[in-house]
C-alpha cells in the first residue's frame, strides 16, 4: 500500500469560538469513529472495533470540561497528527495498544508514605543494615 502523506493531512486551525472548536472536536471524533475498522484491519488487531470505539470515547471525555480556545486548539491539533499517523500506518502495533495499557496502569501514590511504600523494593531486604 503506498503512503500519501498529505491524504489526511488538514491545515492547522485556530478557532474563533468554543462552538467552532466544538465542531471541529466533534469532527475529529467522527473520523476516529468511522475508522475502528479499518484500525482493526490495518494492524490486524486483537480488538473488535467497538472496544476501539469505546477507547476513543474515553479519550475525548476526559478532555470535555476544557473551555480554553488555545488548549482545545493544541488538543485538537495533537489528535489530528495522531490520526493521520495512525491511518498513514506509520505506527506499529505496540503504539496502538499502548492506548489499552495506559488505563490498566495502577493508580499513582498521592501521599508521601504511599510513595515511600511503592519504592520499596521487597525482594532485596533490609538494606540499611546488610
Amino acid at each position: 500500500m503506498t503512503t500519501i502523506p498529505a491524504r489526511l493531512a488538514h491545515r492547522t486551525q485556530v478557532s474563533k469560538s468554543l462552538t467552532e472548536a466544538y465542531a471541529r472536536s466533534r469532527a475529529l471524533y467522527r473520523d476516529y469513529y468511522r475508522s475502528a475498522p479499518e484500525i482493526c484491519a490495518l494492524y490486524a488487531l486483537d480488538v473488535p472495533p467497538s472496544t476501539l470505539r469505546a477507547k476513543f470515547r474515553t479519550k475525548f471525555e476526559a478532555n470535555n470540561k476544557i473551555r480554553d480556545l488555545a488548549v482545545l486548539d493544541l488538543l485538537l491539533f495533537k489528535g489530528r497528527i495522531e490520526y493521520q499517523e495512525t491511518m498513514n500506518a506509520w505506527k506499529q502495533v505496540p503504539h496502538i495498544m499502548k492506548w489499552f495499557t495506559e488505563e490498566e496502569a495502577a493508580p499513582r501514590p498521592e501521599t508521601f508514605l504511599e510513595r515511600f511504600y511503592a519504592s520499596r523494593d521487597e525482594g532485596r531486604g533490609n538494606t540499611l543494615g546488610g
